[in-house]
C-alpha cells in the first residue's frame, strides 16, 4: 500500500512563503511524476505544478514565477516552495504521484495516488 503524507501547510499573510512537503512510502519501485493540485471551496481541483522523474516541470500560469516544485528521489519526496503568496492561493493542496509499486506475486503495478491534503490559508 502506498501512502502520500503532506506537511507544511498553514496560515500566512499575503506576500509570505510556505514550503509544502509530500513523502511517499510503501513498496515503491519508482515514481514517474509527482505533482501538486489544489482545491478551493466551490472550485474544481486544479493543477498547480508537476515534475517528472527527469526533472521536467509544468506550472500553472497562476503560480509561475512564484512557486517552485522540486523532488528528492532518494527520499521519494516532492516539495512545493510557495513565495509571494496571494489570498487567491488559499486552498487545500493535494500531493499526487504516478508510481510503480511492487506486487506480492512478483509483479509491479503502475498507479496514481493522492495525499490527504494540507490547508493553505493566505490572509490579506
Amino acid at each position: 500500500q502506498v501512502q502520500l503524507v503532506e506537511s507544511g501547510g498553514g496560515l500566512v499573510q499575503a506576500g509570505g512563503s510556505l514550503r509544502l512537503s509530500c513523502a511517499a512510502s510503501g513498496s515503491i519501485f519508482s515514481i514517474r511524476t509527482m505533482g501538486w493540485y489544489r482545491q478551493a471551496p466551490g472550485n474544481q481541483r486544479e493543477l498547480v505544478a508537476t515534475i517528472t522523474s527527469g526533472g521536467s516541470t509544468n506550472d500553472a500560469d497562476s503560480v509561475k514565477g512564484r512557486f517552485t516544485i522540486s523532488r528528492d528521489n532518494a527520499k521519494n519526496t516532492v516539495y512545493l516552495q510557495m513565495n509571494s503568496l496571494k489570498p487567491e492561493d488559499t486552498a487545500v493542496y493535494y500531493c499526487n504521484a504516478d508510481l510503480t509499486v511492487f506486487g506480492k506475486g512478483g509483479y509491479s503495478y503502475t498507479q496514481n495516488a493522492w495525499g490527504q491534503g494540507t490547508q493553505v490559508t493566505v490572509s490579506s
